[in-house]
């Protein structure tokens, strides 16, 4: 009879010569993150209107033209940006375009410390300002 060691043996030889390691090639992450032009801190947004964000796109990299964006609303405190990830502003928007409108939720706490983060592939958070 052949001892479990023996067996063990037998199968690592056998997975050892039969299999064949991939080659590791180095692979470039490209990340792009949109200057947001407005909101700005001089912004004040009403609860129920509809506003605009803007964001520079004359440098997006050819790799992201293809790109949809998330819009969160957050705001700053206990250096934390505390996104509302249940309640995005806007979803699925081609991040070329440079701007998506939406409705500011009815129900937003009124606050002078309110960001909103553009989300590609990756964050950018905008400057604070107000929701009255």
């Amino acid at each position: 009879m052949f001892s479990i060691v023996t067996i063990f043996s037998i199968f690592s030889a056998f997975l050892l010569a039969f299999s064949t390691a991939a080659p590791v090639h180095p692979v470039e992450l490209l990340a792009w993150s949109p200057t947001i032009l407005s909101p700005t801190p001089l912004t004040s947004w009403p609860r129920g209107s509809t506003q605009t964000v803007t964001w520079v796109t004359d440098n997006v990299p050819a790799e992201k033209m293809n790109s949809t964006g998330l819009l969160l609303l957050g705001y700053l405190e206990n250096d934390s940006e505390n996104l509302d990830i249940k309640h995005p502003l806007a979803v699925d928007f081609p991040i070329i375009s440079g701007e998506v409108a939406f409705t500011v939720p009815e129900n937003a706490t009124v606050r002078s410390n309110a960001i909103i983060v553009l989300f590609g592939d990756s964050g950018n958070a905008s400057p604070e300002f107000c929701i009255v």
